[in-house]
């Protein structure tokens, strides 16, 4: 991971995500479509951005089996 403000944005996306997701498992309440919009453009963007943070926070494994 070369990019420090990418890798920064997008755990801060991907947090965000989890965070959402959390709230819908537990209350039946998505933040996102609450703020957003239920499927408006804006939501759609949201959440395409927290999927393609999450994909690219899987390159963060290959960090877990190196001694810090």
């Amino acid at each position: 991971m070369g990019n420090k403000c990418l890798d920064c944005t997008a755990l801060t996306l991907t947090i965000i995500g989890a965070i959402n997701w959390g709230l819908i498992g537990f209350f039946r309440f998505d933040l996102v479509a609450f703020l957003f919009g239920d499927m408006s453009w804006l939501s759609r963007v949201v959440y395409a951005l927290v999927g393609l943070c999450g994909l690219y926070m899987l390159a963060f494994y290959r960090h877990c089996g190196r001694d810090i």
